[in-house]
């Protein structure tokens, strides 16, 4: 979505295939004037071919309505063909930038659920390719059997308009009276759903607590409200489609008995009493296919509105000029970030400045702000307020797929994709198989990718489930690694790693050191920040220490309390509330 408005993405992919619609709408003027070939050939029958016994002309109007069946059949499977590919090039066009676009809400709102918002493509794509948009198509059309049961007998015409009138008027009716009840059961559905899966998600913990029975029953609750919502929109639509099912059997038998009276009084002939009853049917096929295709309308509705909300929501991704690769400054200014859809503060007013090629520590309490300092910094929580700085540009200034091809970042919870460890490692971009095996070895994890059945190219289910957490998190390191990054995030790297997994962390982090990578670590384990340049403590969102790791980890030591020994002093904090770069020791 880098060119224009977001917003404007959905009505572009529509714009693309506006040709497609226009030429399928004129398809239907034409498929629909064909249609009169069979009323007209039985008028011909009943009031020419019975009444002369002329075979000849028998034989020729047959053939002159066979040629005009056979063309509107052609032209039918034209337009059905133009709207497949239509919806090819709409898919196309929207389903990429709404890939994009759910990736990056999903990180300012990631329990919302956004995910389900690419299955609204799918939704207008059936739509835009389906028999509902046919149905709409003729639709309008349907104008000319409506005026020809006119010119048979106003009173064919009259009947024709109010049946078709009812039709639309009961469908309608359905829509308002189910609509609310509707949304309310899909809302409950979801969020029983939702809850569903939470818990076998933690199917262990269940199991060995006995916690089963209530959150059972509390599902239960949702599922249960969800049911009864869907039996009272179902109960109104019954209702109303009986209605609906009597007006269009009560309209086809009045019109033969409509016909028939005509005919007595001598009005009209037995031919355009037949001619009528299949022209009234005509009259009525488009709104009646209306009427069968509305939940798709509906559907379509709401995928469409769900669409524009969320672009309208996300705003703009403007087109960035590319920067060159970072050196891997980075500095923050007066940070103030808050989670997403919250205003409470979570980092207050961080300053401070990582040298390019720095092994920098960040240590503190539980919910002292650490993971959401490393998210500000590889943009994956936007900053309320203050900025983020690489190389001296801001974050928003940077492309963030370009930048991310020169960041390496390990969370707390690793995430393996489903593909093999080589494609996981290589980010899922072009394999350079020698990059991979390098990497790996200087991850440490070379011989445990060794030992799996089909070493690199074992495949890994969704999550990297069939791995043990210390595997996931050293193949997650290599994949950080991949790429020779300008700048690599470690989020408790060692929180599922046993010593070996602990030496060989430590020897990538001084390998990353040794090439010029800036490397921040977040850890409890004092002991992983040896060779450390640089140690930032955190405390309730506060930056309240930064230097040498000798002077910060001797103020923890010492016998005063942390918050008066860490207060920003001239020779920690600068005037400009930056942290001094430190002198690199020697070795």
């Amino acid at each position: 979505m880098s060119n224009g408005a977001t917003g404007s993405v959905l009505r572009d992919s529509l714009g693309a295939i506006r040709p497609v619609l226009s030429t399928v709408f004129v398809f239907a003027f034409f498929t629909n004037l064909l249609l009169f070939a069979a009323p007209l050939y039985m008028l011909q029958v009943y009031d020419r071919v019975l009444l002369s016994r002329n075979e000849a002309t028998l034989l020729g109007i047959t053939a002159i309505a066979a040629l005009a069946l056979a063309v509107y059949a052609l032209l039918e499977m034209l337009r059905s063909r133009l709207l497949v590919r239509g919806g090819v090039i709409f898919d196309r066009a929207v389903a990429g930038p709404v890939f994009a676009l759910v990736h990056r809400v999903s990180l300012l709102r990631p329990q919302a659920g956004q995910e389900t918002i690419l299955r609204d493509v799918n939704v207008l794509r059936e739509f835009l390719t389906g028999g509902a948009l046919l149905a709409l198509c003729d639709l309008p059309w349907a104008s000319l059997f409506l005026v020809a049961c006119f010119i048979l007998h106003p009173w064919f015409g009259w009947m024709a308009l109010i049946g078709g009138a009812t039709l639309l008027g009961l469908t309608l009716l359905t829509d308002l009276t189910t609509r609310r009840p509707l949304d309310a059961a899909g809302h409950a559905a979801r969020e029983a759903g939702d809850r569903a899966r939470a818990t076998f998600r933690s199917g262990e913990v269940l199991r060995a607590m006995g916690m089963l029975g209530a959150l059972q029953a509390r599902w239960h609750r949702r599922h249960e409200e969800a049911i009864l919502l869907q039996a009272q929109a179902s109960d109104r639509a019954g209702l109303l489609a009986a209605a609906t099912k009597f007006a269009r059997m009560f309209l086809q038998t009045m019109v033969l008995g409509l016909g028939a009276y005509l005919a007595i009084h001598r009005e009209i002939s037995a031919g355009s009493m037949i001619a009528a009853s299949i022209i009234m049917g005509r009259t009525l096929a488009p709104i009646e296919a209306v009427v069968g295709h509305w939940k798709s309308f509906t559907a379509a509705r709401s995928s469409y509105a769900r669409l524009t909300d969320l672009m309208s929501r996300a705003g703009s991704e403007p087109e960035r000029v590319a920067l060159p690769r970072p050196r891997g400054l980075i500095e923050t200014d007066n940070l103030v970030v808050t989670a997403p859809g919250s205003t409470k503060a979570i980092l207050h007013d961080v300053s401070l400045r990582l040298p390019p090629g720095s092994l920098v520590g960040l240590i503190g309490p539980s919910a002292a702000g650490k993971s959401t300092l490393v998210r500000a910094i590889t943009g994956i929580w936007p900053a309320a307020s203050g900025t983020v700085r690489i190389d001296g540009s801001d974050l928003r200034h940077w492309d963030p797929q370009a930048l991310g091809q020169h960041v390496g970042y390990l969370p707390q919870d690793v995430e393996l994709f489903d593909g093999t460890v080589a494609q996981n490692i290589a980010r899922f971009g072009p394999q350079d198989d020698a990059a991979i095996v390098s990497v790996a070895q200087r991850a440490g994890c070379h011989d445990l990718i060794q030992a799996l059945p089909d070493g690199y190219n074992t495949r890994l289910g969704t999550g990297g489930h069939g791995l043990s957490g210390g595997q996931r998190q050293r193949i997650a390191l290599a994949r950080a690694m991949y790429g020779e990054p300008s700048l690599i995030v470690l989020d408790e790297p060692n929180a599922s790693l046993d010593q070996t997994g602990e030496t060989a962390l430590m020897e990538a982090m001084a390998d990353l050191r040794e090439r010029g990578t800036t490397v921040l670590v977040v850890t409890h384990k004092v002991g992983l920040l040896t060779g450390a340049d640089l140690i930032l403590m955190l405390e309730a969102g506060t930056l309240r220490a930064a230097g040498p790791p000798e002077q910060v980890l001797g103020q923890l030591a010492g016998p005063r309390p942390v918050p008066a020994l860490v207060k920003a002093s001239p020779t920690v904090l600068p005037e400009d509330r930056r942290v001094a770069e430190p002198q690199r020791s020697a070795g």
